[in-house]
């Protein structure tokens, strides 16, 4: 695991987000399960005590107990076959407090494309559970993660932080709404039947009262499986050609490598709408130059503002005043962690000189220690006294090496009386 201290100190972030790389940058980097596996694999050889991935389309990050950012760094970039030189370009780089504040803003929806978007906060719940199934997350991750946890439902639940319908897959729905004339009667291919698609469907029912939809999927079953719950239409992705040209409205939430919407799919002059929620994007970007075609991705329509938008914005006060509560609960449990690991010495050096004490006539001078105790039980008892008061000046002010001389003086000098 590599000999250095798995504290805070060595906690460290590493990633990229849509603050400084458009989405086809975030699409190299992005870590695909069998990526996230490699990683894990190597992490141990690599003396990382503790990790997960986090993998959206929205950002890539690593989380870890390391010896050092750059191993880090080098996981990404060999997992997905980028340079380093790159990554560094759009990277941020966090150590210690920051990378917990940093932790507990993304877990809060501070740090969303949509502000306030909770969605996040499953897709960590996820990251986390693969990682500890992989025996990848220790005592320092799963503390930290427990706190965020009960930060981000405070936050939730004490204000309006994510209050509305308001994510990126519910803009694609207020984008709709605004541009399309009679959207309720058009005609809807919506590809990609996971979770995102099947929000963006239920929304498109539920918000704009639209009934002629097709779904499709990799998995047609799933796609079928969907339909049938909805009482919509679905139809094998060996349609997709044919579908695709005779639509209005084409929503792609799809899972590909690679872009499965091309000019040569449309029909130049009829108007249609598509929007690409998929990330690496799967409409390719020419399209918005075929005549009639309107295009939009994830980041065009997270620059989307309304009203929730700035009411949310207001309540970013609030959930920063907890952010500092519960992050301070967490240092708290950090300076406990490491003060037991020292009084744990602090203990076996006491009974060591209390063992040696009760030998000294056979295995040292008489001046070596001189401390004299009733019995094993009284040296035990004046042991905790030392300990307890040690453990309150180090929580008053942190000098180790100072608190652990005072504590051999005082159990030496208790002993002598």
């Amino acid at each position: 695991m590599g000999d250095y201290p798995k504290d805070l100190q060595h906690f460290f972030v590493v990633g990229l987000s849509y603050k400084k790389s458009d989405s086809a940058v975030r699409s190299r980097f992005a870590i695909s399960q069998e990526q996230y596996d490699w990683i894990l694999e190597q992490a141990n050889a690599r003396g990382i005590a503790e990790l997960f991935v986090l993998s959206t389309c929205n950002r890539t990050e690593i989380y870890a107990i390391a010896p050092e950012l750059d191993a880090l760094i080098t996981l990404i970039c060999e997992a997905t076959g980028q340079s380093e030189e790159e990554f560094k370009q759009f990277a941020y780089l966090y150590r210690a407090e920051n990378a917990v504040q940093h932790l507990f803003q993304v877990a809060a929806g501070l740090d969303s494309q949509i502000l306030g978007d909770y969605e996040i906060v499953g897709q960590i719940k996820i990251a986390i559970k693969y990682a500890k199934e992989k025996a990848a997350i220790g005592p320092f991750i799963e503390r930290l993660f427990n706190q965020v946890l009960a930060t981000s439902k405070l936050i939730k639940n004490q204000t309006a932080l994510s209050s509305g319908s308001v994510s990126v897959s519910f803009a694609a729905i207020q984008y709709l709404k605004d541009r399309v004339p009679d959207v309720a009667n058009k005609s809807v291919l919506l590809i990609g039947t996971g979770k995102i698609g099947r929000n963006t469907c239920k929304n498109l029912i539920d918000y704009l009262g639209c009934t002629n939809i097709t779904l499709m999927n990799r998995t047609h079953e799933k796609a079928e499986k969907l339909a049938k719950e909805l009482d919509l239409a679905a139809l094998p992705a060996s349609f997709l050609a044919q579908t695709v040209a005779d639509t209005d409205i084409i929503i792609v939430a799809s899972n590909a490598a690679e872009a499965i919407i091309r000019p040569e799919h449309l029909k130049p002059g009829t108007e249609q709408w598509i929007i690409d929620l998929s990330i690496p994007n799967n409409v390719a970007p020419e399209v918005s130059e075929v005549d009639g075609k309107e295009l939009l991705n994830v980041d065009q329509l997270s620059r989307m503002k309304d009203e929730t938008l700035l009411k949310r914005q207001a309540e970013v006060p609030k959930a920063l005043v907890l952010i500092a509560e519960q992050s301070g609960e967490f240092y708290d449990w950090c300076k406990m962690r490491k003060q037991l690991a020292v009084l744990g010495q602090v203990k076996l050096k006491l009974e060591e000189i209390h063992v040696n004490t009760l030998s000294a006539d056979t295995q040292h001078p008489q001046w070596f220690y001189t401390t004299t105790f009733a019995n094993t039980e009284e040296a035990a008892t004046r042991i905790q006294k030392v300990l307890n008061t040690m453990a309150a000046k180090m929580r008053v002010k942190n000098q180790r090496g100072c608190h652990y001389l005072e504590a051999i003086n005082d159990f030496m000098a208790f002993g002598a009386n």
